[in-house]
C-alpha cells in the first residue's frame, strides 16, 4: 500500500466514530508519517493460526477497542444469523497481560449490546480453563483475550466455538466475512448489564476436577517427587498449584519472584517456555531444593516447558516433540493396561511435529491422525471422527491436549500427566528422562529443530512472502546428500513424488506450508507463522539406536546433520 493510501486510511480514524483519545494517537502518527504509521494501517488484522495478534495501539493493524470491537460485531453477527431457539451465549476469559481485562469488557459490551449473554471471567484465567467453560456452561461460544508468549507490547484474541475449540471451516470464514462487511461504525458498544455474569469458583474447581480426573495416574507414591513450578507471571498460578493440591502432590516449589501475574514479565526476556532463559531461575531453584522435575507455563498456560533429571542426574530441559513422545506413550499404556484398546482410538498431531508419535502409537495398534499446524485442527479432529475416541495429542510447540475435556493446548493438565509420569517411573527405578530413550531405542531416535526468521513490519511480510516463492521455484532435489522423493505443498494441496512423478491430492485445508522428505525420512518444512512476523523452518532427522548408551553418540551425530542442511540451506 501506497503512503498516500495509508494515510487516507488512517485519516478515517480522525472522525466521531473513534473516542478523543484515539483520534489524537492517530494524528500524531499522521504527523510523524513515520514506519510506525505504515505498520499501524497498511493492513487489517488476520486471523492465524491462533486467532489475532498484534502490537496494541490505533490502527487497523493493531489490537485496540475497535479492532477487537469489529471481530466481535462480526461475531455476533455470525451467531445471531444461526437461527437459535435458546438464548445465545459466550464466555470470555482474559490473561495477564497489559488492557486484556478493559479489552475483555469492551468486548463483553459488544456482545450484550447485541443480545447475547455473557459469562465473563472476574479475574485472570487459563486458556485452557476458557476451553473447558465452553462446555461446561452450554456456550455458543468462547474468546479469549492473551496474545500467548509473545512479547509485553503484544495482545491477541481467540474465538472458541461450542465444542470448545477454535473456531474452523466453516465458522471461520463465515464469521471472518460478516466482520470484513462492517464499518467500525457500525459497532454496538452500548452493553446491557442484564446480560452479563461474572463467574470465578464453580468453574475453577470444576475444571481442577476434571483436569486431575484426566491428569492422573493410579499412583500412591506421590509424595517422592519434588517439583518446581513457574507461571512466569501468567495465569497458571490461578491453577496448577491447586490442581497439584488435589491431586496429591505436597513436594511443590513454586519460584516465588514469578509468581504474580504481571504483563511486563520482569523477570525474563521472553515468557516463552521454549526458550532456556524463561526457565532460568526455575532450574536455579530446582538444583537449590534437588527437584526430579521443573514445569513452566507461558502467560495463558496452553504452553507447557519441562525439564527433568538425565542420567548423569543434571536437569535437562525437554523439547515439544520428547515430551509430547512420552506422554502419548503412557498414556496409550494406561489404555491398554485398562484393556480399552479396540481399534476405534486415535492420537492426534500435526504436520511439523516429530514422526516418531506415530511409530509408538503404531506399536499400539492405534490409528494416529495428523493435521494442519495449530490445535484448532487437532479439536477439529475430534469433531470429524467422533465415531473414534480421542487418546491425546499435541505437537512441537510445547503443547499437548489430555483426551477431549478441553480442546486447545492445555498446560495445566498435561504438566500434571508430566509429574505422574515422573512418579511413576521413579518408582519403577527409571526416570522420564529414561522412557524418553527407551522409547528412542525401540523405536528410532529423532532429533528435531527449529529455526524462526523474524521479518517485522510490511517490507518484512514482503520478504517472508518472497521466501515461500523463491522455495517453491527452487525446491531442493537433495538434502544432505539424500535424495528428496516427496514434496508436499499445502497452499496448493499438491503431494509430488519426485521419483515417480506420480501428484496426489492432499486432502487438508489449503495452507501456506512446503515439506520436503528424503528417501532416508529427513524432513525439512517451511511455514510463515500465523500469529507472528516470522517464518519458521522445521528440520527432523533419525537414526537407528542400539542401546541407552549410544543416545548421546546419536544425538551428537544427528545434531551436526542439521547444522549441515541449515548450511546448505543459507539459512
Amino acid at each position: 500500500m501506497s503512503t498516500q493510501n495509508i494515510i487516507a486510511v488512517a485519516k478515517k480514524w480522525l472522525t466521531s466514530t473513534f473516542d478523543q483519545d484515539t483520534q489524537e494517537e492517530v494524528q500524531n502518527l499522521i504527523d510523524s508519517n513515520s514506519d510506525i504509521l505504515a505498520d499501524s494501517f497498511y493492513k487489517d488484522l488476520e486471523f492465524g493460526t491462533g486467532g489475532i495478534r498484534g502490537l496494541m495501539g490505533a490502527g487497523t493493524n493493531r489490537i485496540n477497542k475497535y479492532t477487537l470491537g469489529k471481530a466481535t460485531q462480526g461475531l455476533a453477527n455470525y451467531i445471531l444469523r444461526q437461527n437459535n431457539n435458546s438464548q445465545d451465549s459466550v464466555v470470555i476469559a482474559y490473561d495477564c497481560r497489559h488492557n486484556s481485562d478493559t479489552l475483555a469488557k469492551t468486548v463483553a459490551d459488544v456482545l450484550t449490546a447485541n443480545g447475547i449473554k455473557v459469562f465473563l471471567f472476574e479475574a485472570l484465567r487459563t486458556t485452557p480453563e476458557l476451553s473447558f467453560a465452553v462446555n461446561y456452561l452450554n456456550c455458543t461460544a468462547g474468546i479469549v483475550l492473551t496474545a500467548s508468549h509473545n512479547p509485553p507490547e503484544y495482545n491477541g484474541y481467540k474465538v472458541y466455538w461450542k465444542d470448545g475449540g477454535q473456531i474452523v471451516p466453516p465458522n471461520d470464514s463465515g464469521i471472518i466475512d460478516l466482520v470484513n462487511k462492517l464499518d467500525f461504525s457500525e459497532i454496538k458498544f452500548d452493553a446491557d448489564s442484564n446480560l452479563l455474569e461474572y463467574i470465578g469458583e464453580e468453574v475453577d474447581n470444576a475444571f481442577t476436577d476434571a483436569s486431575v480426573k484426566n491428569g492422573c495416574l493410579e499412583l500412591s507414591n506421590r509424595d517422592d517427587l519434588t517439583i518446581v513450578f513457574t507461571s512466569l507471571h501468567g495465569t497458571a498460578i490461578t491453577a496448577m498449584p491447586q490442581t497439584f493440591e488435589k491431586a496429591g502432590y505436597k513436594n511443590v516449589h513454586i519460584v516465588e519472584e514469578q509468581r504474580k501475574p504481571d504483563g511486563n514479565f520482569p523477570t525474563v526476556a521472553s515468557p516463552n517456555p521454549e526458550e532456556p532463559a524463561a526457565l532460568k531461575m526455575a532450574l536455579e531453584l530446582a538444583d537449590k531444593v534437588g527437584a526430579d522435575i521443573v514445569i513452566g507455563t507461558d502467560p495463558d498456560s496452553d504452553r507447557v516447558g519441562i525439564a527433568v533429571r538425565d542420567l548423569n542426574g543434571n536437569l535437562k530441559l525437554l523439547n515439544g516433540n520428547q515430551t509430547m513422545v512420552v506422554m502419548t506413550d503412557f498414556l496409550m499404556k494406561k489404555w491398554q493396561k485398562e484393556d480399552r484398546i479396540n481399534g476405534k482410538q486415535f492420537v492426534g498431531t500435526t504436520i511439523v511435529s516429530t514422526d516418531l508419535v506415530a511409530e509408538v502409537a503404531n506399536s499400539y495398534n492405534v490409528e494416529t491422525k495428523i493435521c494442519l499446524t495449530g490445535f484448532k485442527w487437532i479439536a477439529k479432529m475430534i469433531v470429524d471422527y467422533s465415531e473414534l475416541e480421542f487418546i491425546g495429542g499435541g505437537e512441537e510447540s510445547f503443547g499437548y491436549m489430555v483426551s477431549d475435556f478441553v480442546r486447545d493446548k492445555d498446560a495445566i493438565t498435561s504438566a500434571l500427566l508430566a509429574c505422574e509420569i515422573a512418579t511413576y517411573a521413579k518408582s519403577q527405578g527409571s526416570s522420564f528422562y529414561n522412557e524418553l530413550l527407551q522409547l528412542y531405542v525401540k523405536h528410532n531416535l529423532y532429533k528435531e529443530h527449529l529455526i524462526s526468521i523474524t521479518k517485522k513490519g510490511m517490507d518484512g511480510a514482503a520478504k517472508i512472502t518472497q521466501m515461500m516463492v523463491d522455495l517453491r521455484a527452487n525446491a531442493p532435489q537433495e538434502i544432505d546428500g539424500e535424495k528428496v522423493v516427496f514434496a508436499y505443498d499445502y497452499e496448493f494441496s499438491i503431494c509430488k513424488n519426485l521419483v515417480t512423478g506420480e501428484e496426489t491430492t492432499i486432502d487438508m485445508p489449503k495452507s501456506n506450508v512446503l515439506i520436503f522428505y528424503t528417501e532416508k525420512g529427513t524432513r525439512v518444512a517451511a511455514r510463515p507463522s500465523g500469529t507472528e512476523p516470522k517464518i519458521k523452518f522445521y528440520f527432523s532427522v533419525n537414526s537407528t539406536c542400539d542401546s541407552i548408551d549410544c543416545v548421546d553418540l546419536v544425538e551428537k551425530e544427528l545434531s551436526v546433520k542439521i547444522q549441515r542442511i541449515i548450511k546448505e540451506l543459507n539459512l
